[in-house]
C-alpha cells in the first residue's frame, strides 16, 4: 500500500535547517530497503497560487489556501505492506527531519 507523508513546518517554531545530510541518508535507505516513491520539499507559502475554476473563468489568488502558523513543507510516497511499517518509518522520519510527520493512505 502506498502513503502519504506529509511533513509539517511551524513558521513560529521551525524545524532545524541543517537536517538535509540526515534526510539524504534516510531516503538512501528507504530506496535500499524498497519503501521509497517519492519525495521532495516545497517552497514556502509565500510562493503559493490558489486557482479555483468551478465558475465560469478561473480565479487566481497569491498565497496558500489556509493561512496558518503550520505549513506543507515537503513530502514522501512509500511503499509499505501495512501501517504499522508506515509509522514506524514516520517515527523515524520525524526525528531525522525535526518536524511533525502525518501519514495517510492513498485510496
Amino acid at each position: 500500500m502506498r502513503y502519504l507523508v506529509s511533513v509539517i513546518d511551524d513558521k513560529s517554531n521551525p524545524g532545524s535547517t541543517d537536517r538535509r545530510p540526515a534526510i539524504s541518508a534516510f531516503n538512501e535507505r528507504l530506496i535500499a530497503e524498497g519503501y521509497w516513491v517519492f519525495s521532495g520539499g516545497l517552497a514556502d507559502t509565500d510562493a503559493a497560487t490558489v486557482i479555483d475554476n468551478r465558475g465560469e473563468q478561473a480565479v487566481f489568488s497569491d498565497g496558500p489556501f489556509v493561512e496558518s502558523k503550520e505549513y506543507l513543507a515537503g513530502v514522501w510516497v512509500w511503499e509499505a505492506p501495512d501501517l504499522d511499517v508506515a509509522l514506524k518509518l514516520a517515527a523515524e522520519a520525524s526525528k531525522v527531519c525535526d518536524r511533525k510527520v502525518e501519514v495517510r493512505p492513498f485510496l
